[in-house]
C-alpha cells in the first residue's frame, strides 16, 4: 500500500498531512509574492540599461532562493527555527528576535489561508491526480491574487506556465477534455480582450491589464469553456460590490484602479470545486433545465 493509499483511507490523516504541506507551501508563496515583482523590476531595469547604454542597476542580486530570509527592519538573518511556518511567528509574538520590530501578520495569514484552502481542496477531490492538480492551481491563484493586490501585476512567469499546465492536464482528462480546454483558453483570453478594447473605444481609457486576459485563459484551460460564464459572472459581481463598498465606505475615488485578478482567481477557485452544482442550481432556478 502506497502513501497515497494510506492517506486516502484516513480522511483525518489526509487533512492533517495536507495542512502541514499547505503551511510549507504558504511559506514559499510568501517568498514568491515578495521577491518575484522585485526580480521582474530588476530585470526590466537591466534591459533598459542595456538598450540605453546606462550602467546596470546596483544592488544585491535577488532570486527565490537568495538571499536567505531576513528581518526587513534590521537585516538580521532569520533563524531556521524562527522560520517555521505559522508557529515561528506565533512563538516570536510577531516580532523580530534581534531588534524587536514587528513582523507583518500577513506572512502567517498567507500560510494559514494556503493550508486551509489546501485542506478544502484535498477533501473535495481526495488523494487523486485531480486533487494534486487542484492543489497546484490553488497555490498558483493565491500567489497571483496577492501579487495583483500589491502591484496590480499578474506575472507571465506564473500565468503562462499555469495555462500550459491546464492544457497538458486535459490530455489525460483530469478536469476536462482537450478540445474543451483549448476552446476555454482561447475564449477566456478573447472575452476579456474584447471587453478591454470595447471599453477603450468607448471611454478612451484602459479598463484592465493584459494579465487579466491571460488569467482567464488559464482558468479556461483548467475548467473548460462552459465554466467561463460562471467565472465572469462571479468575479464581476464581487468586484462591483467591493468597488462600490470601497467608494462609499472608504472614500476611494471612482477613477482609482482596482485589480481584477483577485476576483477572477476567487471565482475560478469556486468554479473548480463547485462549478457544476452552481450552474445546475442556476439553470434549475431559472427554469432553463
Amino acid at each position: 500500500m502506497g502513501l497515497l493509499d494510506i492517506l486516502a483511507a484516513d480522511p483525518l490523516l489526509l487533512a492533517v498531512a495536507t495542512a502541514v504541506l499547505g503551511l510549507l507551501v504558504g511559506s514559499f508563496l510568501n517568498v514568491v509574492i515578495l521577491r518575484l515583482p522585485v526580480m521582474m523590476e530588476r530585470d526590466w531595469q537591466a534591459q533598459c540599461a542595456e538598450l540605453t547604454g546606462a550602467p546596470p542597476p546596483e544592488g544585491e542580486a535577488v532570486s527565490l532562493v537568495h538571499p536567505g530570509s531576513r528581518c526587513p527592519a534590521c537585516g538580521h538573518a532569520i533563524r531556521p527555527w524562527d522560520n517555521i511556518p505559522l508557529l515561528g511567528w506565533l512563538l516570536l509574538r510577531g516580532r523580530c528576535r534581534d531588534c524587536g520590530a514587528r513582523i507583518s501578520a500577513r506572512y502567517p495569514l498567507i500560510e494559514a489561508v494556503t493550508a486551509l484552502l489546501s485542506v478544502v481542496v484535498i477533501l473535495h477531490f481526495g488523494a487523486t491526480p485531480a486533487g494534486l492538480a487542484a492543489l497546484v492551481l490553488t497555490w498558483l491563484l493565491i500567489a497571483l491574487t496577492v501579487i495583483d493586490l500589491d502591484h496590480q501585476l499578474l506575472p507571465d512567469s506564473l500565468t503562462l506556465p499555469g495555462l500550459w499546465l491546464g492544457l497538458l492536464l486535459s490530455v489525460g482528462g483530469v478536469f476536462v477534455a482537450p478540445a474543451t480546454a483549448i476552446v476555454g483558453a482561447a475564449a477566456g483570453y478573447l472575452t476579456l480582450w474584447l471587453v478591454y478594447h470595447g471599453f477603450r473605444l468607448l471611454t478612451g481609457k484602459e479598463g484592465m491589464g493584459h494579465g487579466d486576459f491571460k488569467l482567464l485563459a488559464l482558468l479556461g484551460a483548467w475548467l473548460g469553456w462552459s465554466q467561463l460564464p460562471l467565472v465572469i459572472l462571479l468575479s464581476s459581481l464581487v468586484g462591483a460590490l467591493v468597488g462600490v463598498g470601497m467608494i462609499l465606505g472608504l472614500g476611494r475615488h471612482r477613477d482609482q484602479p482596482i485589480p481584477f485578478g483577485p476576483y477572477l482567481a476567487a471565482a475560478g477557485w469556486i468554479a473548480l470545486l463547485w462549478g457544476e452544482p452552481l450552474i445546475d442550481a442556476y439553470l434549475g432556478f431559472s427554469g432553463l433545465r
